[in-house]
């Protein structure tokens, strides 16, 4: 799974049995993430949460990456057994938009935050598999 942590909406992803393809699963509210979380676990096994960590161009912390380490810190301690990792996300959700506009979705829809929040989390979780598990 691979969450792209945002302080109004959290795109989610997930990946396949066989760890071959990364999809969009949904876009949560920050505020509803961990109730999300829960429920998913209780329906599908988890093995690894990966979080994108957006660096700046220069390698230097973004303005909210204080939360996203917040954020791993207690999903860590909520469920223990669960690995949790960090990813370098830089510029996912520019190859988000990218995509969208790609794919050829409507410019309406492609300027829907939470599809491009959703797509990012694809994008962070197909990146982390080809560069960890291949």
């Amino acid at each position: 799974m691979a969450i792209d942590y945002g302080t109004k909406r959290v795109g989610v992803a997930v990946t396949d049995p066989l760890q071959i393809i990364a999809s969009g699963l949904d876009t949560v509210p920050n505020h509803e993430l961990f109730e999300f979380l829960a429920d998913y676990f209780q329906k599908e096994a988890v093995e690894c949460v990966v979080v994108g960590d957006p660096q700046r161009s220069d390698g230097s912390a973004s303005p909210i990456q204080h939360l996203i380490v917040g954020f791993m810190r207690k999903l860590k301690k909520t469920y223990p057994a669960l690995k949790v990792v960090s990813y370098n996300e830089q510029f996912s959700s520019q190859r988000a938009k990218e995509a969208l506009f790609a794919s050829g979705i409507k410019k309406k829809k492609r300027r829907e935050k939470a599809l491009v929040d959703k797509v990012s989390a694809a994008i962070i979780l197909q990146d982390y598999m080809e560069e960890n598990i291949w």
